[in-house]
């Protein structure tokens, strides 16, 4: 009888047990089943963080750029059927089937938990895998389990199973800091998701599981093992022919150890991302395409132009890469639109990621003089009026002192009055002060306002370029030549599109001065051209294609510039210190910078020929001849008074132009005016 009521009262108990266990499961589903619309909201609005990509005018990429981890978005669409085939069969054989949860998966768990006296398998359906990866801890607790079953039932009401398996895969990790499948897909294999064979994708499926594990820089052999018991694993299900098995099998894919940014032009990217995180707060987490005006292929000529002129000033100066302070900047915009096609911040960017282009100002020196010489001749001067190359002294106050300022040509010597085109050419320092100072510092400051160069000075010194300037702004104001006569500021981006393909961002070339008309620009054009044929800037010849720029060297050899441009390209290189320290005696800009900027346009001829070769000429521009020579002139700009009887025949004059003008299909200009006769003014009252 005791030992009847010893059962009764255990049956009971167990019961009871069983009651209460029963109830209290069943109020947690209850309680779960109403507080979960919150989390399940955050997975039907799933909205990662997505790498955003910077890419070049012709949509090569240059760089991603993110917080923390690299994730790239793929729709179902992009998914290839494989990958879809390859996770259901190894994780989830009834996806298709079943609605959020498998009973027959949970039970066999159960069982083995049972057995093992702990929870040691969870099954778990993807789409419950889904909702551990977004929400919830992997720790294997009773009370995640039940929120995991809520939500998996009810967001299988919500989402279609092709919008769950698209935000599995793009939500799960893949080892190297690779999130999302088709992160993964680009940075293992180098390939778009729909480029991926059998055997590719295999990997891939198999890769989530254990990321370190099967890691395929570290265990390939690991990971395709698993490929391959994936493999069968589809062969077995009828999902692939044995023929496709056995080839996929064989194949041995090549893995790929690929930088999570995949930067090629750091310098760039730095600037693109200065400029825009200022306006959008989520640039690196909003999966933004954004478009440059980079182009890479002369950005990459850009980069060994630099490092050509920088092995050949290591050379000169006998120093070593590892143990010298030089560096170097190169910048190369279009002239029409002034977009910047190549921007290249230093010789080596992991030593140092300083943008020389963009963040410093150095002193330009002769490099500045061109825009000194163009308001002259906006005032009447002509290419072959006479200047006087003579010693002068001048005298001001300086903190209550007179100081006596005597500028010197580099060469230490002068010619006594020479032509203007040759005092640009040759750089005559003594020559350019005279000038000024007989113009009037006014006349020049007011004018060169336009260039919109800030602490311009406003004394005679601005006559050798004394002031500080950029790359990029040398770049900016040298379109004045370039452009005939309409300065252009250099654009970077040329726009952003947001993930869903809408263009959020987009800018147009800006013209930002007048600074000159197109026949009075062109004057200075043929006198940069023959910097280059016969004066200081020797060393950027380049045969079959006509250049013209200006060298600048400034005081005790501190920075050596070339600014120069062809009918296409303008083109600025930089070398120097970063600690404003001497290069070396001799280290002038025709020596140091122009051999960088002839290696440039030499291999650009060579890849393409068929680019413009020759500068047009403005209608307006004419020829006559002085002293036996040819010259140019213009209404503003008329010969010299002693050239009243050299004006050249109308014949002569049309085979100058025809000879200047014989691949000028994109001429912007009206045909030039050519005509016999005189209209030049009396300029000796300038002197």
């Amino acid at each position: 009888m005791k030992i009847v009521n010893i059962i009764d009262k255990s049956v009971k108990a167990i019961l009871a047990i069983i009651v209460l266990g029963a109830l209290v499961i069943g109020g947690a589903f209850y309680y779960a089943y109403n507080n979960v619309d919150s989390d399940l909201e955050k997975i039907v609005n799933y909205t990662p963080n997505i790498s955003s990509e910077i890419l070049d005018r012709n949509g090569k990429r240059i760089a991603y750029i993110f917080k923390k981890q690299h994730r790239l978005y793929a729709t179902y669409n992009e998914i290839p059927i494989y990958v879809v085939e390859g996770l259901v069969a190894m994780e989830d054989t009834k996806f298709f089937e079943h609605h959020g949860v498998n009973p027959d998966a949970i039970l066999r768990a159960i069982i083995k938990d049972i057995k093992a006296r702990r929870f040691v398998e969870g099954g778990s359906t993807i789409t419950q895998q889904l909702i551990k990866n977004t929400l919830l801890s992997s720790e294997k607790k009773l009370s995640r389990k039940i929120k995991e079953f809520v939500l998996a039932l009810k967001l299988e009401n919500v989402l279609s199973k092709e919008e769950i398996l698209e935000r599995y895969l793009n939500a799960i990790p893949y080892g190297n800091n690779y999130l999302g499948i088709k992160t993964a897909a680009q940075g293992y294999f180098r390939k778009d998701l729909s480029d991926l064979t059998l055997k590719e994708s295999a990997m891939l499926v198999g890769l989530p599981n254990a990321p370190s594990y099967f890691n395929p820089l570290r265990h390939y052999k690991r990971l395709e093992r698993r490929a391959n018991l994936i493999l069968y694993r589809l062969y077995s299900l009828g999902w692939i022919t044995k023929e496709q098995y056995e080839e996929a099998k064989k194949e041995k894919p090549k893995v790929y150890k690929t930088t999570l940014t995949q930067n090629v032009a750091p310098y760039v990217v730095d600037e693109v991302v200065r400029r825009l995180q200022g306006k959008f707060k989520d640039l690196k987490t909003g999966g933004y395409k954004i478009y440059t005006t980079i182009d890479l292929q002369k950005h990459n000529l850009a980069k060994r132009s630099l490092s050509y002129g920088y092995d050949k000033l290591l050379h000169f100066v006998d120093e070593e890469k590892n143990k010298t302070n030089l560096n170097g900047a190169m910048v190369v915009v279009e002239n029409k639109t002034g977009d910047i096609l190549a921007l290249v911040g230093g010789v080596d960017y992991k030593k140092s990621s300083f943008n020389r282009v963009t963040m410093t100002k150095r002193q330009p020196g002769s490099s500045f003089k061109p825009f000194v010489y163009q308001r002259a001749l906006d005032l009447g001067y002509n290419p072959a009026t006479k200047i006087p190359d003579l010693a002068r002294s001048f005298k001001y106050v300086k903190n209550g002192q007179t100081v006596t300022w005597t500028p010197q040509n580099y060469e230490r010597d002068f010619k006594g009055f020479i032509t203007l085109r040759e005092a640009l050419v040759e750089s005559r320092n003594l020559a350019t002060v005279n000038m000024v100072y007989d113009i009037g510092i006014d006349k020049i400051i007011n004018k060169l306002k336009l260039l919109d160069v800030k602490d311009i000075p406003k004394n005679l010194s601005i006559a050798l370029g004394n002031l500080a300037l950029s790359p990029m702004k040398m770049a900016q104001i040298y379109t004045v030549f370039s452009n005939y006569g309409h300065m252009i500021e250099p654009r970077l981006i040329s726009k952003m599109v947001s993930k869903y393909g809408s263009v959020i961002y987009e800018t147009k070339p800006k013209e930002i001065a007048n600074f000159t008309k197109p026949e009075q620009a062109y004057l200075m054009t043929s006198i940069l051209e023959d910097v280059i044929k016969r004066g200081t800037g020797k060393n950027a010849k380049v045969e079959g294609l006509e250049l013209a720029g200006k060298t600048g060297t400034t005081n005790d050899y501190i920075d050596a510039w070339f600014c120069g441009y062809s009918p296409e390209f303008t083109t600025i290189v930089w070398y120097g210190r970063d600690a404003y320290k001497p290069i070396k005696k001799g280290a002038t800009g025709g020596r140091v910078a122009a051999p960088a900027f002839a290696y440039f346009y030499k291999h650009l001829l060579e890849r393409d020929p068929s680019i413009i070769r020759k500068f047009k000429i403005p209608s307006g521009v004419k020829v006559g001849f002085i002293d036996g020579k040819k010259e140019f002139y213009t209404k503003t700009s008329p010969l010299p008074k002693r050239s009243r009887q050299n004006i050249a025949s109308k014949k002569e004059q049309k085979n100058i132009a025809t000879n200047k003008n014989n691949a000028t299909k994109k001429d912007d200009f009206s045909v030039i005016e050519l005509f016999e006769g005189d209209d030049t003014q009396e300029v000796e009252s300038l002197f």
